[in-house]
């Protein structure tokens, strides 16, 4: 009781207006009854302090793919084809909603955001929701990522994938998914990356006798730690290996969320030599070749030939 009296008391009144001089939290041209309906503000138009990290999180990335999207616009020019967006474990869908709100519904074209999510119920809510506000241009998919990639309710080439807080595996998929769709931008938020670890884990005996090296993740808290950087190392120089130029960053402060990382690609034909070696090396030297199949893939190889 006492909690939900403490949320109900840091709870903000919306003003009538979406100015953000009243309510600075909300965007200007956002919709405030979508919001509402996504539960990102109640009924009565209130945001509480999760409602406002939540906001936070999705306008923060909304800022790194705005421009983006600016740029395909520019490239295209007026009458040109429309931009084609994926979201991976969409989720509620709030990133999918607040870009189509914020930018795609001003579009006088076929531009198309893609929702790829598992569980069904959320996908049939989405698509209500859709209905609901007519953004004829959302579509919701009932499939994993890995599913994605086969799927002929797709097209065959995407201009922007994004994957925010895909567990594990998930992110490597919309990679994969990303690469055979010749995706240009990639937007991923990375999450409970476990996969790597196990493998440190499971190798640990045999590299202690190897190298000094392995006292980096000898201690299970470590373990775990290092096997979710390296897993991101690993990543970004397999996108550097399909020519992709990489920036990682933070989405939001610490405070917010420790899932945090940033990963922005966008392919520029670089080239792809040193990062194949590179990728290649760092498995070898942490005793990851078992996992070459996942980061050094044939399309790497073939990329580098």
């Amino acid at each position: 009781m006492k909690r939900a009296e403490n949320r109900a008391a840091k709870a903000v009144p919306l003003a009538a207006t979406t100015s953000t001089a009243t309510m600075p939290e909300i965007r200007d041209g956002q919709s405030v009854a979508l919001l509402q309906e996504l539960h990102i503000l109640t009924r009565d138009g209130k945001l509480n302090q999760d409602s406002r990290r939540k906001l936070k999180q999705v306008y923060h990335l909304y800022q790194f793919i705005e421009p983006l999207l600016k740029e395909l616009q520019a490239e295209r020019g007026e009458g040109g084809p429309g931009i084609s967006l994926v979201d991976h474990g969409a989720g509620k869908s709030y990133l999918g909603f607040i870009l189509y709100d914020l930018f795609f519904k001003g579009l006088q074209d076929d531009s198309h955001i893609y929702g790829i999510e598992t569980r069904e119920e959320l996908v049939a809510r989405s698509q209500e929701l859709a209905k609901k506000f007519n953004f004829p241009g959302m579509s919701f998919l009932p499939l994993s990522v890995a599913e994605s990639t086969e799927s002929k309710l797709l097209p065959e080439r995407i201009d922007v994938v994004t994957a925010l807080h895909a567990c594990n595996t998930a992110t490597d998929d919309a990679i994969h998914f990303a690469l055979k769709k010749h995706a240009k931008y990639m937007v991923l938020v990375p999450c409970c990356q476990a996969e790597v670890a196990s493998v440190l884990k499971k190798n640990k005996g045999k590299a202690l006798a190897k190298s000094a090296l392995t006292e980096i993740w000898r201690h299970p808290i470590h373990t775990r730690e290092f096997g979710s950087q390296i897993t991101n190392v690993l990543r970004c120089l397999q996108l550097e290996a399909h020519g992709y130029q990489v920036n990682v960053t933070e989405l939001v402060g610490w405070e917010h969320s420790m899932k945090n990382e940033l990963i922005i690609a966008t392919y520029k034909n670089l080239p792809r030599n040193r990062p194949t070696e590179r990728l290649r090396e760092v498995l070898e030297t942490l005793g990851l070749e078992e996992m070459g199949n996942r980061f050094f893939t044939e399309q790497v190889a073939q990329a580098s030939a």
